[in-house]
């Protein structure tokens, strides 16, 4: 069984350090569903839904770029991080919103946590702001698609 990096040889939850990695280009790909029932799906006009807040799309676009830029505020051991990039992107396919948060740093830590609180709290976004049509919204599942650099690199067959 593999060693837990946020656990000290005292079983005690820490911080990873990192300061004997190298700095080099880490990227990060998650991606969330939301299944939207009908009374929501007959909504979207121009692969966008407006509501009185606003947007729905666009505002979780730019709730999970915000979020991926504070994950360190919400994970306990993440390590602050100034995102290079970070891509939000939203389709709709059948009746799911597919949200893919793609982020990439240039430091010694990878962004696979940034590319999933991206993807999550655009996907709660989505919901907060539809809520009100119904309540049958589904978030089904978050995941990280791939990440790149660092110790090992990860690619999931979709």
């Amino acid at each position: 069984m593999s060693k837990l990096s946020h656990v000290d040889g005292d079983n005690r939850p820490t911080m990873v350090d990192v300061s004997g990695k190298r700095v080099g280009e880490r990227n990060a790909h998650a991606r969330s569903l939301v299944t939207l029932p009908q009374e929501v799906l007959s909504q979207v006009t121009d692969d966008e839904i407006s509501t009185k807040k606003g947007p729905v799309f666009a505002t979780a676009i730019i709730a999970g770029v915000m979020a991926a830029k504070k994950t360190h505020e919400l994970i306990p051991f993440c390590h602050p991080l100034g995102l290079d990039s970070c891509k939000v992107a939203i389709e709709i396919d059948g009746d799911k919103a597919v949200i893919d948060c793609r982020c990439k740093v240039t430091h010694k830590t990878g962004v696979e946590m940034e590319a999933l609180t991206g993807a999550s709290v655009a996907a709660l976004t989505i919901y907060d702001m539809l809520k009100a049509l119904s309540h049958d919204i589904v978030i089904s599942e978050t995941k990280l698609i791939s990440k790149t650099g660092g110790k090992q690199d990860f690619q999931r067959d979709e």
